[in-house]
């Protein structure tokens, strides 16, 4: 069976692979848009953090006997740590400044933790085994899905979801929302807004440590898996729009379906679809597509 000329089979399996591309773009892009969004600061380091996750996962196995489910928990916690250490000691000192020296910061950051663990561990993956439990695959009757795969898709919408309720929906994410406008006002109601900002940084951190846990069976655990992945991630923000948590979600797993069907249709784009995408978008709407101009 073909569809536009293509293999029924071959369509689907870029497809598939797409929106496992944009679960991974959604979970980065929504950690990012939470930093952003509540601390105004631009978090270059997401990328190393992504990939501080998949290590911590990948150590605990082969140095502590750590499984799959016991990682998902301890590498967020773990990640979200040093992040909280960095807000704290490097961070702080920084938010009334322009958004560049943040940039700058966090960009050097990055370089450091990636350098440090490519010294350590080289530049080649190491392959960290698929959980039982999600061994082998669904015959969908026109493709076999992954299991693995099919619970990677549904963990990061359910995540995604469940972030934008608490931000979008809940007293506390109104307490966050208020106190990145008027933290004097919400520090008179007896809050304590750094310690907020500061877990917050933590939690937005920890969720790229959990990309990075969830991406270690299928990309293999690498120094460089996290400078590969940051840019595309950034520009799925953009487009998005800086700071908007549906934003970040809607656009990740739209953009992974577009890259997938990209190279079904015209391989050679792939690599560059997002980016045009993005400049479009920008020229367009330069708040991106669910941003407000300020």
């Amino acid at each position: 069976m073909e569809i536009f000329g293509i293999p029924s089979q071959a369509l689907f399996g870029q497809l598939l692979i797409g929106l496992i591309n944009g679960s991974f773009y959604a979970l980065l892009s929504l950690g990012l848009a939470v930093i952003f969004g509540l601390l105004n600061i631009i978090n270059f380091t997401h990328g190393a953090q992504y990939m501080l996750g998949a290590f911590v996962a990948w150590l605990g196995l082969n140095k502590l006997g750590m499984n799959y489910w016991l990682a998902l928990i301890v590498a967020p916690i773990v990640v979200g740590a040093t992040g909280v250490v960095i807000e704290r000691t490097m961070l702080k000192q920084l938010y009334k400044l322009d958004h560049l020296y943040g940039l700058l910061l966090t960009f050097g950051l990055a370089l450091i933790i990636q350098g440090l663990f490519r010294n350590e561990y080289g530049s080649s993956g190491m392959p960290y085994a698929v959980p039982e439990i999600f061994q082998g695959a669904f015959n969908t009757g026109f493709m076999f899905l992954p299991k693995y795969r099919a619970w990677v898709i549904v963990a990061s919408l359910v995540i995604c979801l469940a972030t934008w309720y608490v931000i979008e929906r809940t007293k506390l994410g109104a307490y966050l929302r208020a106190a990145t406008e008027n933290p004097s006002l919400v520090q008179a109601f007896g809050i304590n807004v750094p310690r907020m900002i500061t877990l917050t940084y933590g939690f937005g951190v920890g969720l790229a440590a959990l990309a990075g846990v969830m991406a270690a069976p299928i990309y293999q655990v690498s120094p460089t898996m996290g400078a590969d992945l940051i840019i595309v991630v950034f520009a799925v923000v953009v487009i998005g729009g800086m700071g908007s948590i549906m934003g970040a979600i809607v656009t990740g797993f739209g953009l992974g379906l577009i890259e997938g069907l990209t190279k079904v249709f015209y391989p050679e784009a792939s690599n560059v679809v997002i980016f045009v995408i993005m400049t479009i978008v920008l020229l367009i709407k330069p708040a991106g597509l669910f941003g407000t101009q300020k």
